[in-house]
């Protein structure tokens, strides 16, 4: 089969439905206990096949220097890994608001990954695909795995596959601050000057069947530092969850609030009710299949 030269591409959002920090080990990384669930927002990447390198238009938030982007390194690592024997552009649409806690940079990554592969007509296998993407970040390898939901460990590279909750309305709301993972881990290292490290909590099947029981599963470790240091978002999260939502957190390490409701009816109200004046809102919904090829090839 002809690999093409172009593929369009989603990269889905996700959410943390719960997210434990369980310990610093000794190399100073946090070790997590979490799971994660795809939402349909989503960045678009368009890959083309180019004469060498990788080159990166993006459209929409700034992602910072292209040296830095995680699209940009997925690329490189898959187009090294088969010899550099072509090179790419990509086009980046940004949906997915960046420093929100919504993995938007580490989908991208993920999404380049799979794309720059096919055009090499998957001359990585799979197993050695997912590895590039537990070295570029924390998030990659959820979003490589082809999962709609799992639970992971560690920094987040050890996963087992969960079958997705039901599909239900969400709504991010994305406050006018951003927030650097390596701050909020900094905030909850002061926070926890000596932390005894803590084992992962016993979970079973039955935890993950509805959105009522995901919401008893705990919150998200980040929260108290998090809210700590910018007390307008526990003022945020606090009107969001005043809207009678099934779930509410603090998207990964934050900045933005996400809302899972019963309907969307429940959702619109509550879309209302909070307003924009403050914050941008962002109709959504959770997903029961993983990103894929979703776009007609680019042109």
């Amino acid at each position: 089969m002809t690999a093409p030269d172009s593929l369009r591409v989603a990269a889905h959002a996700k959410i943390n439905l719960f997210l434990r920090i369980l310990a610093r080990d000794h190399a100073g990384y946090h070790q997590l206990e979490t799971a994660f669930a795809l939402l349909d927002l989503a960045d678009e990447l368009a890959v083309t096949r180019a004469a060498s390198g990788v080159a990166i238009e993006v459209e929409g938030d700034d992602t910072g220097p292209a040296d830095e982007n995680l699209a940009v390194r997925a690329a490189r690592a898959v187009l090294a890994a088969t010899g550099n024997k072509f090179g790419v552009k990509i086009e980046l649409k940004k949906r997915i608001p960046v420093r929100a806690g919504l993995g938007g940079g580490s989908s991208d990554a993920a999404a380049a990954l799979h794309a720059v592969n096919a055009l090499a007509g998957n001359a990585v296998p799979r197993h050695e695909l997912l590895q590039l993407g537990s070295r570029l970040g924390a998030d990659v390898s959820f979003f490589a795995s082809g999962a709609a939901a799992a639970l992971g460990w560690g920094r987040g590279e050890r996963l087992f596959r969960l079958d997705p909750l039901p599909a239900a309305p969400a709504l991010i709301a994305v406050p006018p601050l951003a927030i650097a993972t390596a701050d909020a881990y900094r905030w909850w290292d002061e926070f926890h000057q000596q932390p005894a490290p803590r084992g992962p909590v016993v979970l079973d099947a039955d935890a993950f069947a509805t959105w009522g029981s995901v919401g008893r599963l705990g919150g998200n470790d980040f929260e108290l530092p998090v809210f700590g240091k910018r007390p307008e978002l526990k003022t945020l999260f606090e009107r969001v969850a005043g809207t009678g939502p099934l779930w509410a957190r603090l998207a990964g390490s934050g900045s933005a609030i996400a809302a899972v409701y019963r309907s969307e009816r429940d959702r619109d109200d509550a879309t209302l009710t909070i307003g924009e004046r403050g914050q941008r809102l962002i109709k959504t919904s959770t997903r029961t299949s993983a990103a894929g090829p979703e776009f007609p090839p680019a042109a």
